[in-house]
C-alpha cells in the first residue's frame, strides 16, 4: 500500500475517534493534565461508565494512556498536541456555522485555551 494511503487511513481512524463530542471534550480536559475517570465525569457532567467507555476506546487507538494509583485509573494524552489541534480546528468550524451564535465557539476556545496554559 502506498504511503499516502497508509497515512490517510491512519488519519481517518483518528477522525473517527474525534467524531464524538464527548471524546472531543475529554481530549480538551486532558490537554493540560492527567485526570481520573471520576473527575472527568464530574467536570463533563457525564456518567462515569460512559467516560470509561470513551477512554477505553481512546486507549485502544493510542490517544490516551492509563496508569493506576491504587484503585484510581488516571489518564493522559499520549500526544498532548492533539488538544491544540482541536482548538486550531475551531476556526474551520466557525467558518462553517451559519445562523448560529458564534459566542459558543469563542467560549469554548477561551475555556480550552485557558486550561492549556
Amino acid at each position: 500500500m502506498p504511503s499516502r494511503q497508509l497515512v490517510a487511513k491512519e488519519l481517518s481512524e483518528i477522525f473517527k475517534i474525534l467524531a464524538h463530542p464527548d471524546r472531543v471534550r475529554i481530549i480538551e480536559e486532558l490537554g493540560n493534565d492527567e485526570r481520573d475517570v471520576n473527575s472527568l465525569a464530574e467536570e463533563l457532567d457525564l456518567a462515569g461508565a460512559r467516560v470509561s467507555q470513551h477512554l477505553s476506546l481512546m486507549r485502544a487507538h493510542r490517544l490516551v494512556d492509563e496508569r493506576r494509583e491504587g484503585r484510581r485509573h488516571v489518564y493522559r494524552l499520549l500526544q498532548p498536541e492533539i488538544a491544540e489541534w482541536i482548538i486550531e480546528g475551531l476556526a474551520f468550524v466557525e467558518g462553517r456555522m451559519t445562523g448560529v451564535d458564534k459566542s459558543a465557539i469563542d467560549s469554548a476556545r477561551k475555556l480550552w485555551t485557558t486550561q492549556q496554559n
